[in-house]
């Protein structure tokens, strides 16, 4: 039988779950949509490859390694001002998404930086020698060969995604980890708390088991 406080927060669970899966959807959007781009300029600037450029190669590293040098807690009370703007609040899970789309940008860029690194150069030698224009080597060289790697960074950025997201529970973010501040620490509840650590644990290996499967199944090794 399940213990009275936890009942009586059933229905607070299951709304923060939720929170925190569309905290989590939007911020691994935005992250995916801006930081691929930005991963993939990182790697084909890079010495010896087809579009070498060391100034935006420092640029644009300098820029991704200062806003992940950043504890995330901090960046989630100096981003309040461009929540506010971007959102017109400070409090809830869409105001939190700003924070976490911010977190999650250049750490999915590096994530993709590195999976690019793992293709053998001498394909994208080949594909050079041949005559084939920047677009194309990126689209059908380094992606379709780089497609398990991507796929395990997008897992990984998603379960650090999930991390941060009960962090932004400090500031009122919603989410499971707003539900354990305001329902297992400031009451004392150790059983709210060890739910809520339950439920994200859970939550973190069917994101890591879902994104095994899909890297091996696109894995053409």
């Amino acid at each position: 039988m399940l213990p009275d406080s936890l009942i009586t927060i059933l229905p607070e669970l299951n709304k923060a779950f939720f929170e925190t899966v569309y905290m989590v959807g939007i911020s691994l959007a935005v992250a995916i949509v801006v930081g691929m781009p930005l991963g993939i300029l990182l790697f084909v600037t890079d010495k010896g490859l087809f579009l070498q450029n060391g100034l935006i190669k420092k640029i644009v590293g300098f820029v991704v390694n200062m806003v992940r040098s950043v504890p995330f807690i901090i960046l989630l009370v100096a981003l309040l001002p461009l929540t506010k703007l971007l959102t017109g609040t400070t409090i809830g899970p869409t105001a939190a998404s700003v924070s976490l789309s911010v977190a999650g940008i250049p750490f999915f860029a590096r994530m993709i930086e590195t999976s690019l690194r793992e293709i053998d150069k001498g394909v994208i030698e080949a594909s050079v020698s041949v005559g084939a224009s920047p677009w194309m080597i990126i689209k059908d060289v380094l992606l379709p060969e780089a497609r398990p790697a991507v796929i395990q960074a997008i897992t990984i950025t998603t379960i650090s995604l999930v991390a941060y997201s009960a962090m932004a529970g400090i500031v009122g973010g919603g989410g499971v980890g707003d539900l354990a501040i305001r329902f297992g620490y400031y009451r004392y509840d150790n059983t709210v708390m060890v739910t809520t650590v339950v439920i994200l644990i859970c939550f973190v290996q069917l994101i890591q088991y879902t994104g095994d499967v899909f890297a091996r199944l696109v894995d053409k090794r």
